[in-house]
């Protein structure tokens, strides 16, 4: 018997509480994306929250799990797509989040087709090459851009909760940068007067939007598992 049926049939109103203090407790990430699961875990293990309390586990502890297929019109669409169904499937909260990048001059494209922006099976050179393609010639003053990531936290098929984070950059007219993924090597953030991909790991996952968006859900276990929520 899993964890959440045995705390069930323990009396317990809210078996996500009642596990975090019975039972180690599990939080599956709903991604089998190595470079997101690599930078979520790093961002959840701030303050050893994770590694102390949580049993973090990802879909590629469930090979034979099916994709679930983004329908949704919007990022928060998306998110709570993943995080409903990978819960309904495996009755363990799901954290799930939707990214993407948002450019001025585009008027909002790449948006909720990011990651498939060049077409199926495209690779992130794919995608920057073409983003990069359509902003030749256009001005740096109008190459704003905006990252977002939405998360859900999926407790139940009917406790949701969501968070967002957002940062603001340029698009640059080539990519620079080694590390990252995705947009990192043509993102430019003038706070820090570099690329995402120019950053270390704990650089971006500073001033990242998923690093803003994990870390509000992080707080927001946190919070659950204190019983403050």
């Amino acid at each position: 018997m899993s964890v959440l049926p045995r705390v069930r049939l323990l009396g317990c109103r809210d078996a996500w509480r009642c596990v975090s203090t019975v039972f180690q407790m599990k939080l599956i990430l709903a991604t089998r994306n190595q470079h997101k699961i690599e930078e979520i875990k790093k961002i959840l293990s701030e303050d050893n929250v994770a590694t102390q309390k949580l049993e973090i586990i990802t879909l590629r502890d469930f090979p034979n799990m099916p994709e679930v297929e983004e329908t949704g019109k919007t990022m928060k669409e998306n998110a709570i797509l993943k995080a409903k169904a990978v819960y309904s499937i495996t009755g363990i909260p799901a954290l799930a989040d939707d990214s993407g990048l948002e450019v001025d001059a585009l008027k909002g494209a790449p948006g909720v087709v990011s990651a498939r922006f060049a077409g199926p099976g495209c690779t992130y050179k794919d995608n920057n090459v073409k983003l990069l393609g359509l902003l030749k010639g256009i001005p740096d003053d109008k190459r704003g851009a905006t990252f977002r990531c939405v998360v859900a936290l999926a407790l139940s098929q009917d406790d949701l909760r969501i968070v967002e984070g957002k940062v603001r950059g340029i698009i640059t007219d080539k990519e620079i940068g080694e590390n990252g993924f995705g947009y990192d090597p043509v993102f430019y953030y003038p706070e820090l007067g570099k690329t995402f991909a120019q950053l270390t790991q704990e650089e971006k996952n500073r001033v990242s939007h998923r690093g803003v968006a994990f870390r509000k859900a992080k707080e927001l276990i946190k919070r659950l598992m204190t019983n403050n929520e």
